[in-house]
């Protein structure tokens, strides 16, 4: 007697492989985010009881991702030939398992060692990264151990589609009717149709950063990131009328001195000689990650930085000083032309930086050789255009080319300092004096570094190996330098380009902006505290405050020495977010136009990162009108080609 056909089932192998590879992400984001907590919310005051909103607010958000993430797999499955049916499709589905869980568990291991960098989920900063994969990859695979951890991921992926292969068998029985299949991809683009066009990240309720950050989803972080790298300020940040901001704006930087030109839409002020040291060479050494938590002078008992320490003594030694971002490019960009952080990407990336007003256009105006000298290849973030594009002399790695030390970020900082000795010397045999700004490498991850350098291994010595490095060059090159017969004409400037990571709960965590600011100009200038506020953006204006000699610039920074107006206004970026500090309040600028304000308290002489305390508060609006002025102006003087 002939059996009745088996009906077919409603859900068959292939299309519950959907089903599971979604159980699968979901578990491994409820995994990760436990142990983000642990490793980083915990130290950053993200309380046990926030835990289950947190988990609940990222299972929504892992869920909108899904969407997304598992799209090309049904359209996969939609697309398979109604004659595939047997051993290859099975094995096609072992393998589409395997691959989908192997990819999952790597992406989670790629998200933790991002957020114990960056306390922060996939953001501009991996956008920025993937732009440059020589670099980062080989970061990447000096730093970490890339190659074993992958091995065991594929391991366990495999173990894991190896359970499966029976079950796999059964597909030939109950296969997935192209309807069926249909059906699946049909709602499923829908589902993520919607999820586009409505779903945005569900947050926290909390004024925790970190808690915020484990509850994103970090693939839709890095999306987001990637759609909105160089985004248009106006469609996505509060703005006002221009005039009235401008004229906001001028009220404030008229605060500094300077006498504003005529033009009518322009920042440029004229500023008289005064007495000064004159027309001294100015050497601008930006010194990677070196931030002031690790420096003797600002209170480290480490004593990771004997070399500056004592530099320290011989000259002004800024004790509050700030970065205004966290990537090199924003330093850069804040030392150089004076300008604020505008969201979301530095000008040096941005297609119109090209002869904009920068440090080196007043100096060459002053009778002044100016010159970029970075130890990495400047084609990265953009470093050779932009300096080339305003008229620096740039030299990189590619004219460096035999190195005592190299990794992949650059030539080791003595190779660096080497290097800029000899070009300073012929420099100055040329009779002419010389603006420079050296760009450092050294103190960043792989962090290796050359043998036989006391107190600093060659590999594995982390951070504190960083800084003690870097302070090891900086010794060796002012050593080197008072040598020289052009050392008693030039002032030195000795910053940090950002501060080592960022830290903390805060939106703007102030206390990772802190970095190490020395001028010092011996025989000429007599070593003392400077503890007025002080942005990079000030660093340009004061020094040529310094110097006495007459210019005009539209610089948004202010000389600091010569401040006698009121409250410093300082500028801050953090990803996509732009602030304006100012007297102990802060107001903060994000997309959507949100806006929020906060006090800031921070314990009188603590190192300890848990001294900052953040209070919201209601929002003074002659303060956001100020935070407007500066980020909406800025962002259209540049965009309108008149920051000039």
């Amino acid at each position: 007697m002939k059996r009745p056909a088996a009906a077919p089932a409603a859900w068959p192998l292939s299309l519950r492989l959907l089903a599971l590879i979604a159980a699968g992400y979901l578990a491994i984001g409820v995994g990760l985010r436990l142990l983000l907590w642990y490793r980083f919310g915990v130290p950053a005051q993200v309380a046990l009881g926030r835990l289950p909103a947190i988990l609940g607010s990222g299972a929504v958000n892992d869920a909108q991702a899904l969407c997304f993430l598992l799209l090309p797999l049904s359209l996969l499955l939609l697309a398979l030939p109604r004659g595939w049916q047997g051993p290859r499709r099975r094995v096609l589905l072992f393998g589409t398992f395997a691959a989908a869980l192997f990819g999952l568990l790597f992406l989670a291991a790629l998200e933790y060692f991002f957020f114990e960098e960056f306390d922060a989920r996939l953001n501009l900063v991996a956008v920025d990264y993937l732009i440059y994969p020589t670099e980062v990859v080989g970061n990447i695979g000096d730093t970490y151990p890339v190659g074993p951890l992958s091995a065991a991921l594929a391991a366990l992926a495999l173990l894991a589609a190896g359970a499966l292969w029976p079950l796999l068998g059964l597909e030939r029985a109950h296969p997935a009717h192209r309807g069926q299949r249909r059906r699946v991809a049909l709602a499923h683009a829908l589902v993520a149709g919607a999820v586009f066009t409505t779903g945005a990240s569900v947050g926290t309720a909390s004024d925790n950063r970190v808690a915020g950050e484990l509850a994103a989803n970090g693939p839709a972080r890095f999306f987001e990131a990637l759609r909105t790298n160089h985004l248009e300020y106006p469609a996505y940040y509060r703005t006002g009328d221009p005039e009235r901001l401008r004229e906001r704006l001028r009220q404030d930087l008229g605060r500094g001195g300077g006498e504003f030109r005529p033009q009518a839409q322009g920042l440029a002020r004229a500023y008289p000689a005064r007495a000064g040291v004159g027309r001294l060479n100015v050497v601008v050494l930006s010194e990677e990650s070196f931030g002031a938590e690790f420096v003797g002078a600002y209170g480290d008992v480490r004593g990771l930085t004997p070399e500056f320490d004592a530099l320290a003594r011989e000259g002004l030694l800024f004790t509050r000083a700030y970065a205004t971002g966290t990537r090199t490019v924003r330093g850069l960009e804040a030392i150089t032309a004076s300008f604020p952080p505008v969201p979301s990407e530095s000008i040096l990336k941005r297609p119109g930086s090209e002869r904009i007003a920068t440090w080196g256009s007043v100096m060459r105006e002053l009778g002044y050789h100016t010159s970029f000298l970075y130890g990495g290849y400047g084609t990265f973030d953009s470093m050779n255009a932009f300096y080339g594009g305003n008229g620096y002399e740039v030299r990189d790695r590619t004219d460096m080319p035999k190195p005592r030390f190299a990794n992949i970020w650059g030539v080791s900082d003595e190779d660096l300092f080497d290097y800029a000795l000899e070009y300073f010397d012929r420099r100055a045999a040329a009779g002419q004096p010389f603006f420079s700004i050296v760009m450092s490498t050294s103190n960043h991850k792989p962090f290796t570094f050359p043998e036989g350098v006391p107190g600093v291994p060659p590999r594995g010595g982390g951070r504190a190996a960083g800084i003690r490095y870097a302070d090891h060059a900086i010794g060796g090159f002012f050593r080197a330098a008072r040598a020289r017969p052009w050392f008693r004409d030039t002032l030195f400037v000795v910053v940090a380009d950002h501060g080592a990571r960022v830290y903390g709960a805060a939106q703007i965590p102030l206390h990772s902006y802190e970095i190490p600011l020395l001028v010092l100009a011996p025989g000429r200038i007599p070593p003392a505290g400077v503890d007025t506020p002080t942005s990079q953006i000030d660093i340009a204006p004061t020094v040529l405050g310094l110097l006495g000699l007459p210019y005009q610039a539209p610089f948004f920074g202010q000389d600091v020495l010569h401040w006698a107006g009121g409250p410093r206004t300082l500028l801050f970026n953090h990803n996509h977010s732009v602030a304006l500090f100012r007297d102990g309040h802060l107001a903060i600028l994000d997309l959507q136009r949100k806006l929020s304000c906060e006090r800031y308290e921070r314990e009188a002489g603590s190192a300890r990162r848990d001294g900052d305390r953040f209070i919201p508060e209601g929002c003074d609006p002659d303060l956001v009108a100020l935070a407007t002025a500066y980020y909406q102006t800025g962002y259209e003087l540049f965009t309108q080609h008149a920051y000039q």
